[in-house]
Order: structure tokens, then C-alpha cells, then sequence
């Protein structure tokens, strides 16, 4: 199903090769998931997860026309009742706990911009934001990547895909 794509360059979409070996990567391990999506978009990858088994996604997007456009397409692909789509800043979102642990928290900022690196210390200093066995998956073009020290969480996998780099990171033992 074709989606919507938020007018202008204000967002990075997920290309479908990307998006394809994600969700080939992680397999029935979607399956009942509570994902937060941090920097929603256009929706794919949240949508994408449901239409897998996710069995709730919470988009957050700051830019008036993404919240829109995930809205409509979610409207389309008839996942709205699974969802839940926030006109919010995705820091001032984490800042202020949610109450809620989530299975996969998904990390696709705008580029160049350091914000992956801020998202993702942000969850360090509450760890309980991701469920036990959950995981964190940052999608950023590979010149972003640099090692962080982390207290709570380690990367265990990281696939490259032409300009593309995700990096999956679980709970530390």
C-alpha cells in the first residue's frame, strides 16, 4: 500500500530495501509489541510494525504536517485504533516519562543533527523506558556513527544499507 509522504524535505523516509531487511531482521519478534517511534515521519516503519503483529505504536512527530500525514495513514492502512500519533518534541516527550515500558523504541531523526546520540542518552538515564528484552533500533547515515558510553544499554548488531546504518542496542547484562 502506497503511503502519503510529508510535503517538503523536513523528513527522511525510510527507503523500502531499509525497511524490508528491518523487519526481515526482526522477524515474529514484532509480534504484541508496544513501539515508540520517536521521530515519526510519514508513519512506515510504525505502520509497517503493526501490519507485522505490532500490537501498539506511539508516533511523535514536532512537525505539524508529519503528525498529519501519519494520521491520514494510518487512516488508510486502518491501524488508527492501534495507535497513537503526539504533536510533541521527542525530548520533551522522554523528559517526561511516559508511564509505560516499551518492546522496540525506534530512533529515525533528522540528520546531521546529533540527535540520536541525545535521544538515546536520554533512555539510558531511564532505562525503564524499554521493556526488559526490548530493543532499541537507531536508523542514521553511517558518517553520524560514534561510539557512546552507555550504562545501561550495548549495541548488538548494526547493518549497513547504501547511506543508511541501523544499529540495534539492547539492556546491558
Amino acid at each position: 500500500m502506497r503511503l502519503k509522504t510529508v510535503p517538503g524535505d523536513s523528513t527522511r523516509p525510510i527507503t523500502d530495501i531499509v525497511k524490508e531487511a528491518l523487519f526481515n531482521i526482526l522477524g515474529s519478534e514484532i509480534d504484541e509489541n508496544q513501539i515508540l517511534d520517536l521521530f515519526g515521519g510519514t508513519g512506515a516503519v510504525g505502520i509497517e510494525a503493526l501490519s507485522r503483529g505490532a500490537s501498539f505504536v506511539t508516533f511523535l512527530d514536532k512537525s505539524q504536517q508529519a503528525v498529519r500525514t501519519i494520521q491520514q495513514n494510518l487512516k488508510t492502512t486502518h491501524f488508527s485504533n492501534q495507535a497513537e500519533v503526539i504533536r510533541t518534541d521527542a525530548f520533551a516527550y522522554l523528559q517526561n516519562r511516559p508511564k509505560l515500558a516499551f518492546d522496540l523504541i525506534y530512533i529515525a531523526p533528522p540528520q546531521y543533527r546529533q540527535m540520536w546520540q541525545k535521544a538515546i542518552r536520554m533512555i539510558d538515564a531511564d532505562p525503564r523506558l524499554l521493556s526488559d528484552q526490548g530493543q532499541i533500533i537507531v536508523q542514521i547515515n553511517p558518517i553520524e556513527w560514534e561510539e557512546l558510553l552507555l550504562e545501561h544499554f550495548e549495541v548488538f548488531d548494526s547493518r549497513k544499507y547504501g547511506d543508511t546504518l541501523l544499529v540495534f542496542f539492547e539492556k546491558a547484562e
